[in-house]
């Protein structure tokens, strides 16, 4: 019976440390609009989808600031670092960081799009509902 006793004790006690090294390392995907719609975790690490806006990329020094949205809100992206050789305006991209009180995106990894038809399945649909939600604002105001 000590036997079992102590094999379930084990059992239980690895499963509780897979089990916390796994929410440690979960990295949850938000678009702008649920990032300014504040259900994105503020100072904890998650993964922002969306499109490059056109004209918002800044370089500072090893510093490059842009802004990402999802059609219907943006957000600011700050990442120090090499950008990948797909990263353009216009284009779709995936930034994995923290969002400060301030409301900006510190990245500590950027990722392009692989190739004109790929897009992340997170950043489409979100895309694709932020039009479906315009739509049927424009039409309730008419």
């Amino acid at each position: 019976m000590a036997w079992i006793g102590l094999g379930v004790v084990a059992l239980g006690a690895a499963t509780a440390l897979v089990l916390a090294a796994f929410s440690k390392n979960l990295v949850f995907f938000f678009t702008p609009s649920q990032v300014a719609a504040h259900e994105a975790p503020v100072g904890r690490t998650f993964r922002i989808g969306g499109m490059v806006v056109p004209g918002s990329v800044k370089r500072e020094g090893v510093a490059v600031r842009f802004v990402v949205t999802d059609t219907a809100k943006t957000i600011p992206v700050v990442y120090r670092g090499p950008l990948p050789d797909l990263f353009r305006e216009g284009k779709g991209v995936v930034a994995q960081g923290q969002l400060g009180p301030d409301g900006v995106f510190t990245a500590r990894e950027v990722l392009a799009k692989h190739d004109e038809n790929y897009m992340p399945p997170e950043a489409k649909h979100a895309i694709d509902r932020a039009a479906v939600e315009r739509t049927q604002k424009t039409l309730q105001t008419r």
